[in-house]
């Protein structure tokens, strides 16, 4: 059974600074991919085998406090906390360092428009990156070809930092099925949503909003009918879940 009480979680974005260069598979957990986690098996083992999984969730956060669990982060760390930590790290050590190439970032999942959107604003923010990117089909599961393709498309692109973005459990499950396969050196991030957010199609809530831990709330006002179910029917069964952890039913 998936319980939040013995994962390994990060405890401050201030950590993301020492985390080892080299392969490294970096998960986040929120409320929502906590409940999926408890029914989907090769989820729950994604996320607890990773080599980092970082709160993103407030929830989360509160929560193991409550348990008593053995990670006990201090604050939330977004998926767009990890995005802009590991991007502005690679674009400012190639301003140090002019006489070395521009490094390379991958981002693997989405489609072809919010791809090339990523293209311009990356050319913009992040001058000193090379940007590449691969579409995958648009479809509930991949073929053993389809998965091979990607793969074999990561490792021509060689890259310093990899973002894998196809929605959750489906991005951590993919990368984690086909770790082995990617013979790549770098840090892989698994952030869906922050493909959008940085394209541009799709708002990030304010800044008020995330302050007071509301994100979840905009987000829901913003899109009610794909959003209500994880958040009106999950909430709940979060807080029920935890309890259970709490009290120490499996």
């Amino acid at each position: 059974m998936f319980r939040l009480k013995e994962l390994d979680i990060l405890g401050s974005k201030a950590e993301l600074a020492s985390l080892p260069e080299g392969k490294l598979l970096i998960n986040t957990i929120n409320a929502h991919s906590y409940n999926t986690a408890r029914k989907d098996s090769l989820f729950a083992e994604a996320l607890t085998n990773g080599d980092v999984l970082i709160p993103d969730g407030v929830s989360i956060v509160k929560a193991c406090r409550w348990i008593k669990a053995k990670s006990l982060p201090k604050e939330r760390i977004a998926g767009w906390d990890l995005f802009e930590f590991e991007m502005g790290k690679l674009n400012d050590n190639h301003n140090e360092n002019h006489n070395e190439k521009k490094k390379r970032v991958m981002f693997m999942g989405s489609s072809e428009k919010v791809l090339e959107l990523i293209r311009r604003k990356a050319a913009e923010v992040y001058p000193n990156i090379e940007v590449v990117t691969y579409s995958p089909p648009y479809k509930p599961a991949f073929t053993d070809e389809d998965n091979r393709a990607i793969v074999e498309a990561i490792n021509a692109a060689a890259p310093d930092l990899l973002w894998i973005g196809m929605t959750a459990p489906k991005q951590e499950k993919w990368t984690y099925s086909h770790w082995n396969e990617l013979n790549i050196h770098c840090h892989v991030g698994t952030i869906g949503a922050v493909f959008d957010f940085f394209a541009g199609t799709y708002k990030r809530a304010p800044q008020w909003w995330q302050d007071h831990s509301l994100e979840w709330l905009y987000r829901l006002i913003k899109e009610p009918k794909r959003m209500w179910k994880r958040y009106v029917l999950g909430n709940p069964l979060f807080l029920w879940n935890i309890t259970l952890e709490a009290i120490g039913i499996r």
